[in-house]
C-alpha cells in the first residue's frame, strides 16, 4: 500500500535532491548505452556485417543484466561524484532500467529510452532499518530530516518498506511515496450484494445501470484559456533566462493543478460507486485507441484509463468486487430482448423496435454491461444465492431507487406503449 505525502525541503536539500536526480539520470543512460551496444553487436549475421561501423563485443560477454550493479563500486573510483548519492539509490536506478526492459520483452513495444535533462523525476530508497517518519519530519539517508505534511498517519501494524522521492512542477514541489506493508493477508473481494454496470462516455462521464449518471467536468477545457495565456507569456521570454524559467514553472503548476482536480474527481466518483453497490462491472475499453481518434482531446481530458485503474484500486481497498467485460456492441444491443439495434453516435436514445424498450443510450449500454458481467460470473460459478435476488426479482427496483440516491442525477427508463 502506498501513501503520498508532500515534503518541504530547504534550499540546500532541494539542490542536493536535484543533483541526485541528475546523477541517477546519468547512471540510467550509461547502463542503457551498454545494453544497446550489446544488442547492436549481435544484430546481424556473421556474413552480413555492416560496411560502415560495427559494435565489436566479445561473444562470451554476457548480457548486461542486473550484474551492472556490481560495477558501481569501480565506477565510483573513476567518477567520485557517484559517491555522493546513496548506494542503494543507484542500485535501484539500474534495477528500474531492467524492469523496463523485461516489460518491453513481454509486450513487444516500449523500448527503454534515454532520459533528457529534467525527465528523470524520482529515485527510491529501497529499505529502512527503522521508521523514517518521526512526528512531522521524515529522515532520508544523506539528505537529513525533511518536514512532511503527514495528513494521515501510518496505520497500526504497518511498517515502512521503501520511500520514493518525487519531483513535480519542474523541481519546485516535492513528494514522497511511502510504501507500507503488514503481515496481514487480505483476501480477494467476494461477489456479493447489489450489482451494477457502468458505461463511460463524453456526453455523460458515467452512467449506471440503475439510471444514475454523472456529468463530465471539462478540466482541461475549462482552464485552457488561462493555460494558453501562460504559455504565450513563456514563449516571449528569452530561453534559459530566469524569467523564462519562472514562466515555465507557472505553466507546469497549471498542468499539475488540472491533473490534481481530475484525479480528485475520479477518486470521489469511485467512492460513490462503492457506496452504491458491492459488485461493479465496467467496460474493458481500448484507452490507447480512444486517445488516437477524432475526439482524442476530450478522451484524454476525461482520462478513462486512470478512472478505471483508480476504481479498481478503491474497490479492492473497500472490499467491492470489480470486473471488466467485453465492450463490443454494448450500445448496439437491447438489454431487454438482446436484439441488435444499430444506431450512430448522434442518436442519444435507445428505442428497440422488437420489444419497444426506450431509454437513454448510455443507460442501455450500462444495463448490457451488467448483463454480460452477470453472465461471466454465472459461467465461472461465482454468482451465488446471496446475490441471486438482484437479477430482476420483485422489490429490487425499490432497492435500486433508495441506494442510487447517492449520485444526484438520475433517470428512469420506460418501455414504449
Amino acid at each position: 500500500m502506498n501513501y503520498t505525502y508532500r515534503i518541504y525541503p530547504n534550499v540546500v536539500q532541494q539542490t542536493e535532491l536535484r543533483s541526485w536526480l541528475e546523477t541517477c539520470r546519468g547512471v540510467y543512460n550509461y547502463a542503457l548505452r551498454e545494453l544497446k551496444d550489446w544488442i547492436a553487436s549481435r544484430k546481424c549475421s556473421v556474413d552480413r556485417c555492416s560496411l560502415e561501423k560495427e559494435y565489436i563485443i566479445p561473444a562470451d560477454k554476457p548480457f548486461p543484466s542486473h550484474r551492472q550493479q556490481n560495477n558501481l563500486p569501480k565506477a565510483k573510483k573513476q567518477f567520485p561524484h557517484l559517491g555522493k548519492v546513496h548506494s542503494q539509490v543507484l542500485q535501484t536506478t539500474i534495477r528500474r532500467l531492467h524492469d523496463t526492459w523485461e516489460v518491453f520483452q513481454k509486450r513487444g513495444h516500449g523500448f527503454p529510452r534515454f532520459k533528457k535533462f529534467g525527465q528523470f523525476k524520482s529515485f527510491v530508497f529501497p529499505q529502512f532499518k527503522h521508521n523514517p517518519i518521526n512526528g512531522f519530519t521524515i529522515k532520508l539517508p544523506k539528505i537529513g530530516e525533511v518536514p512532511i505534511n503527514l495528513h494521515r498517519p501510518i496505520p497500526n501494524g504497518f511498517k515502512v518498506k521503501q520511500v520514493r522521492v518525487l519531483s513535480r512542477v519542474r523541481g519546485t514541489q516535492w513528494y514522497v511515496v511511502v510504501t507500507i506493508e503488514s503481515d496481514i493477508s487480505v483476501p480477494d473481494a467476494p461477489v456479493r450484494g447489489r450489482a451494477i454496470g457502468i458505461d463511460l462516455g463524453l456526453e455523460r462521464f458515467l452512467t449506471a445501470s440503475d439510471g444514475s449518471f454523472q456529468e463530465r467536468p471539462k478540466f482541461f477545457k475549462s482552464m485552457q484559456r488561462k493555460l494558453k495565456l501562460l504559455q504565450r507569456r513563456a514563449a516571449r521570454k528569452q530561453k534559459g533566462s530566469q524569467n523564462w524559467e519562472k514562466a515555465q514553472v507557472e505553466v507546469a503548476r497549471m498542468h499539475h493543478r488540472i491533473a490534481n482536480r481530475r484525479k480528485d474527481f475520479h477518486l470521489k466518483t469511485a467512492h460513490q460507486l462503492c457506496d452504491q453497490a458491492q459488485t461493479i462491472f465496467a467496460e474493458d475499453l481500448n484507452v490507447t485507441g480512444l486517445t488516437r481518434a477524432m475526439l482524442r482531446k476530450d478522451c484524454v481530458d476525461a482520462a478513462f484509463g486512470q478512472f478505471l485503474s483508480l476504481t479498481e484500486w478503491v474497490c479492492s481497498k473497500r472490499g467491492v468486487y470489480f470486473a471488466k467485460v467485453n465492450p463490443n456492441g454494448t450500445s448496439q444491443t437491447c438489454p431487454n430482448c438482446l436484439a441488435t439495434v444499430s444506431k450512430g453516435l448522434e442518436v442519444r436514445e435507445h428505442h428497440c423496435p422488437e420489444c419497444g424498450y426506450r431509454t437513454h443510450r448510455d443507460r442501455a449500454a450500462a444495463e448490457m454491461v451488467l448483463d454480460r458481467g452477470l453472465e461471466n460470473l454465472v459461467s465461472q460459478g461465482l454468482w451465488g444465492t446471496e446475490t441471486a435476488c438482484q437479477v430482476g426479482l420483485s422489490g429490487v427496483y425499490d432497492l435500486d431507487k433508495s441506494r442510487g440516491a447517492r449520485i444526484p442525477n438520475r433517470e428512469v427508463g420506460k418501455p414504449a406503449l
